[in-house]
């Protein structure tokens, strides 16, 4: 798979794990599961789902109380990902800072990759750091 031993695909900021921990513990799941899907104007939409089992494959990312699942199609695209959760007075939610993004849809909703290449360019180097 691409998960390099010893370096998380994903971080959480301190609000994504408190509000991932709060949500876990609400909805009484094991995790919260996120991958990519084709869609949105820019080709590629974020997904997440609660999840009560952890698939085959999957990357786990534990910090703290929270959980998150990282299905096996998204972990090249969300390699080396900081998960924010802002709050403001229109509206609230996840925020993906992503390095692997090359465009993002005027709206927010949709993003474009980096070419595959580039991608495994990326955690090539990353092994290699370690």
């Amino acid at each position: 798979m691409f998960a390099i031993p010893g370096k998380s695909p994903v971080t959480l900021t301190e609000a994504a794990e408190r509000h991932i921990a709060r949500l876990m513990a609400k909805q009484g799941k094991m995790g919260l599961r996120i991958g990519v899907k084709k869609g949105g104007c820019a080709g590629m939409e974020y997904t997440m789902e609660f999840a009560d089992e952890i698939g085959a494959h999957e990357e786990v990312v534990e910090q703290g109380e929270a959980r998150v699942l990282i299905a096996p199609m998204a972990q090249m695209f969300l390699f080396g990902t900081e998960i924010d959760y802002q709050t403001g007075l229109l509206e609230s939610g996840f925020q993906f800072r992503n390095p692997n993004v090359s465009e993002a849809c005027g709206c927010g909703e949709s993003v474009k990759f980096d070419d595959l290449e580039t991608l495994k360019a990326r955690m090539d180097a990353a092994k290699a750091a370690e």
